[in-house]
């Protein structure tokens, strides 16, 4: 059996799509539809149910994925790192929002690197929607991202939660008269906002979990990126709702407050993301389980 139809059939299966799979493998899709077409007439039977979107595995096709997937795998990353250096696990490609990947993953992944096996790191920043496509399309092996994908191109595991925390600086909290209640998002209006995207996300989906309004507020300052927001707040430019582990030494130390402890805070969850199969190599599956090991430790 040719393994190029194998690969071409591999990846229609996690795609779900021959156009799909057609633009992460860089070819036509007439060429990828002609190779599935081979490979069925090879085993005399058919792989794909096709549909007005995408296609559905038979159930051969589902067999025949299941036991040929990690094989291939296994293949390609001898095919990608070689076989000059067997104690290299190779260079990691990943990819996650800057503040979360700054502040957590990478200070942990890089506890790997000194460890004598070779181990490199290839870091790239983007929003949800650009790192799993990026994922999708094989530039990255590994992403970090709030929003779950679907469909069987790639597999999710969540790795842990954010907590979310209203807080200002100081003189912001005299002015209200200290900590909140729920009942009391009134005390709020009009006072200046920090956030990071003009559409208030972050105060948004607080605001909708503990006062289940909406704000009645806009963006005084918008800058897109956490630490800037926290750095804006401390200084006094107005109100954010950041993660706590951002913000936490700037509580400790006192130069924001907490608006408000509700019993139960907002969470965002974050969700370690490969493609599917690729845990096989050694270096995804390394850097996989390592996070989901010292995220257990993280608050």
């Amino acid at each position: 059996m040719d393994l190029a139809l194998l690969r071409t059939f591999v990846t229609v299966h996690r795609a779900g799509s021959f156009t799909r799979a057609a633009a992460l493998l860089g070819l036509s899709q007439p060429a990828v539809t002609s190779q599935i077409r081979t490979l069925e007439r090879q085993l005399g039977r058919p792989l794909f149910l096709r549909q007005a979107r995408g296609v559905t595995p038979t159930t051969i096709g589902d067999e025949l994925a299941h036991k040929a997937a990690p094989h291939l795998d296994a293949l390609m990353e001898i095919a990608e790192t070689g076989l000059d250096d067997d104690s290299s696990l190779g260079t990691l490609h990943l990819a996650g929002p800057p503040e979360f990947t700054a502040e957590r993953v990478l200070p942990a992944l890089t506890e790997l690197i000194d460890d004598g096996q070779g181990y490199a790191l290839r870091v790239s920043f983007g929003n949800a929607d650009e790192t799993l496509e990026g994922l999708g399309a094989g530039h990255h092996d590994l992403a970090i991202t709030t929003a779950q994908p679907r469909g069987a191109l790639l597999t999710a595991t969540p790795l842990c939660d954010e907590e979310h925390v209203l807080v200002a600086a100081p003189r912001w909290a005299e002015r209200i008269g200290g900590k909140l209640h729920p009942e009391e998002a009134h005390l709020l209006e009009g006072l200046p906002v920090v956030e990071v995207h003009e559409s208030l996300p972050f105060i948004a989906r607080y605001w909708a979990s503990i006062f289940d309004s909406r704000p009645a507020a806009s963006g005084t300052v918008v800058v897109p990126d956490l630490r800037a927001v926290l750095a804006c707040a401390i200084s006094g430019g107005g109100l954010a709702v950041l993660p706590r582990y951002l913000c936490i030494d700037a509580l400790e130390r006192g130069d924001v407050v907490a608006l408000l402890e509700p019993a139960v805070p907002p969470l965002r969850t974050y969700f370690l993301v490969v493609r599917t199969g690729t845990l096989a190599m050694p270096h995804i599956a390394r850097a996989h389980e390592w996070l989901l090991r010292t995220a257990v430790g993280w608050s």
